[in-house]
């Protein structure tokens, strides 16, 4: 008996997990890479790496819900080729499954050290699908560089307090509060396209929390057709937080810049801000009241030292 149970337990650990094929990860459709799907090579990850473990991904549209769990760490997902790329799904809230906002994603990160490269991730429930998200990020210390995503209502969410992302070179799109969630995230560079006269963010930031979302040196476009009337965000939670640095902002920004969400309440609490905003959307005499023009001196506090500090510091490469 006892040694059927050493043998068992020896045993065990190998059902935790795909065993890993030797060599570099790719993942090809067309079966010319180490795995046809990006959730084969994800599970093939030793759980809880220390080393950043690299996936190479081909060119194709992937249709998986791809999840990479809490144990699968510092994974680096590398497309082949930003716009052809693609992971995708086209779950939505309402849909005959059930899905609500927390499960609707089409990828799901929890792995801490998580970071992704020349990659789309896209939501294809349509226009009028209602929340329907294409990046679900949990993981803290998250790095997403030269990436896409594209969807409509609620399109990357954010969705865990004190943890860390940031994005840099990339492109989001989406209708309605399509940057949204309680995280410290930064958007570097990022080009943020409105489809429709609605909000760009929902923060969540907790109370306790320094910094939600902070955009330096952005480019908001809008839908010329029926994105005429966005504004820059809305508390989800009374104290969200996000601030625009250095941002150029088309027409179609409103005057008023924030919104309460029907809450005068909120207007005591959140914490919406700007300097020295650009373009025709740049209006800060128009700004609501309880909105924030910082002074030069406070916006160069908005360092990535500073904004990723917490008590375990983090400078994204």
């Amino acid at each position: 008996m006892k040694l059927l149970i050493l043998l068992l337990l020896a045993a065990a650990p190998a059902f935790a997990q795909t065993a890993p094929k030797a060599g570099p990860i790719t993942v090809a459709q067309d079966g010319t890479g180490t795995y046809r799907t990006v959730q084969a090579a994800v599970d093939a990850v030793p759980n809880q790496s220390q080393q950043v473990v690299t996936i190479r991904i081909k060119k194709g549209t992937y249709r998986e819900k791809l999840v990479v769990p809490t144990l699968k760490t510092h994974i680096r997902l590398v497309g082949e080729d930003q716009a052809n790329t693609i992971l995708t799904f086209d779950d939505h809230t309402g849909d005959a499954a059930g899905h609500n906002t927390y499960t609707s994603h089409s990828v799901l990160v929890q792995g801490n050290d998580f970071s992704a490269e020349n990659l789309t991730f896209e939501n294809t429930a349509g226009y009028t699908a209602g929340q329907a998200v294409a990046l679900h990020v949990e993981a803290d210390r998250a790095t997403f560089t030269n990436c896409r995503m594209v969807g409509n209502q609620d399109v990357l969410f954010l969705a865990t307090d004190h943890t860390r992302q940031y994005f840099k070179n990339c492109y989001i799109e989406g209708t309605t509060d399509f940057i949204f969630g309680a995280s410290t995230a930064v958007f570097d560079h990022c080009t943020i396209l409105s489809k429709k006269n609605s909000f760009i963010t929902a923060a969540s930031t907790p109370p306790q929390q320094t910094f939600g979302f902070v955009f330096l040196n952005c480019k908001l476009l809008g839908d010329t057709a029926r994105a005429k009337k966005v504004y820059l965000g809305r508390p989800w939670r009374p104290n969200a937080r996000v601030v625009y640095i250095n941002t150029e902002m088309g027409s179609h920004i409103a005057a008023a810049g924030w919104d309460n969400w029907k809450n005068p309440e909120n207007e005591k609490t959140a914490f919406f801000a700007e300097y020295h905003s650009t373009g025709p959307g740049a209006n800060p005499q128009g700004r609501v009241g309880w909105s924030y023009q910082i002074t030069a001196a406070e916006a160069k506090s908005y360092t990535l030292k500073a904004i990723f500090a917490a008590s375990e510091p983090w400078l994204p490469k």
